[in-house]
């Protein structure tokens, strides 16, 4: 089975299909109202025109269109319609975890980040890929063409989360990086200390860029479905616990919660877009759930 056969399983793309079928209709609002983006982008008019404007250059409208529709149009600038987006993925070694579902925190955010660069290789924006653990590990430069799709997943699908973090470093390399305002999408589990991630996730936005950051933790971690003594295994150092885990699950589940809201309300405070999601929800739905959201700020 090829590496993007893997990813894009027959269920996985007919998912992503119809996920692009609901876009049609809501991914115009997707990027559209983001944080009074500069951009009017992700190509939201499908189309390679727009209603002209007191303010247009009159040389610019089209006049096929206007003999077709007895309407102004003029042609977009290629800098009006694209977004230039950036897949952020960490790979450290505590993604690779899963309980009982089927797809690792790592499996999850490489479907939703497919999900994301089939949309917006299908508006014709380009989009790049960078993967971190304690520093950049790889980067691909953004392209919009079809064939892009198969290369990104293919550099996911080789590599293995498996490195230590350092998510607020990796993150701050990425701001340096990055030359024009561009969409940043960061899949991580942000296990590690908030306030320098949440440092960094400003830095990127004084830097002009969008900011998306899908908060990915499995369905255990966030539900915590364990009962009696269990012994309990950091995924980056490898130290055990023991716990009793009836008598820790409030604590737990608040702690969790508490974890969640920080940065649901840190990166509101810095119009940055947070999604927390969980490995047990259908990854279109919850894409879907959250363009329709995104639609209803916008």
């Amino acid at each position: 089975m090829s590496t993007a056969e893997k990813y894009l399983k027959p269920e996985v793309i007919r998912q992503i299909k119809r996920l692009d079928l609901r876009a049609q209709f809501i991914v115009k609002g997707f990027l559209q109202g983001l944080h009074a983006s500069p951009f009017h982008g992700f190509s939201v008019e499908f189309s390679e025109h727009r209603k002209y404007t007191p303010g247009d250059d009159p040389h610019d409208i089209d006049w096929l269109v206007y003999a077709k529709t007895d309407k102004y149009y003029v042609k977009k600038f290629e800098a009006e319609t694209n977004i230039t987006g950036y897949l952020v993925m960490d790979l450290s070694r505590s993604m690779g975890y899963t309980y009982r579902q089927e797809l690792t925190k790592f499996d999850y955010a490489i479907c939703l980040a497919a999900a994301l660069c089939y949309l917006m290789i299908h508006q014709q924006d380009p989009v790049g890929l960078i993967t971190f653990d304690e520093k950049i590990r790889s980067s691909l430069p953004p392209r919009a063409r079809r064939s892009h799709l198969g290369n990104v997943l293919s550099v996911l699908a080789n590599l293995k989360p498996e490195g230590k973090t350092d998510v607020a470093q990796s993150l701050t390399q990425v701001a340096a990086m990055l030359r024009h305002a561009s969409l940043v999408m960061v899949f991580s589990d942000l296990l590690a200390e908030p306030e320098p991630i949440l440092h960094a996730l400003h830095r990127l936005r004084h830097g002009g860029h969008d900011v998306i950051l899908f908060h990915v933790l499995d369905e255990a971690e966030v539900k915590f479905p364990f009962d009696g003594m269990v012994e309990l295994e950091d995924p980056e150092d490898h130290q055990r616990l023991q716990i009793d885990a009836t008598g820790f699950r409030r604590d737990y589940l608040d702690e969790i919660e508490a974890f969640r809201e920080t940065y649901r309300r840190e990166c509101s405070q810095a119009g940055i877009d947070y999604v927390a999601l969980d490995t047990s929800m259908q990854f279109d739905r919850a894409l879907t759930e959250y363009l329709v959201n995104r639609r209803g700020r916008g």
